[in-house]
């Protein structure tokens, strides 16, 4: 790269930290925000991960009677398939009754 006075300029591989995002013409601008706004969409912002006693019937929200859970993060359980926030491991799909017997073996709580 060239500066104004015909310079070769040094380019050390500094990117800019700042955010980018395309505009409705396909521009760049920087300094806005690339998050995508999740505020109307409850199943993303919703943890899979679960803390104090589980409601394993409220989280079967299809009412399958089957639920996905990860097998090394025991807490990890939703409705969907998907990989765990904890580990990235694939969550398995198992038999509610399965998911209760994982978490009360591994020390969880489990509303009755």
């Amino acid at each position: 790269m060239k500066n104004d006075s015909g310079q070769m300029k040094q380019d050390h591989g500094v990117k800019s930290s700042e955010p980018k995002m395309e505009n409705e013409n396909g521009s760049v601008e920087k300094g806005k925000d690339t998050k995508p706004d999740l505020s109307d969409n409850n199943a993303a912002t919703e943890s899979i991960v679960r803390e104090g006693v589980i409601d394993l019937q409220a989280i079967d929200k299809n009412n399958d009677g089957k639920l996905f859970q990860d097998q090394m993060d025991w807490n990890v359980i939703s409705d969907n398939p998907g990989k765990c926030p904890l580990c990235n491991m694939t969550l398995a799909e198992l038999p509610i009754a399965q998911v209760k017997k994982n978490l009360e073996d591994n020390g969880f709580k489990v509303k009755k």
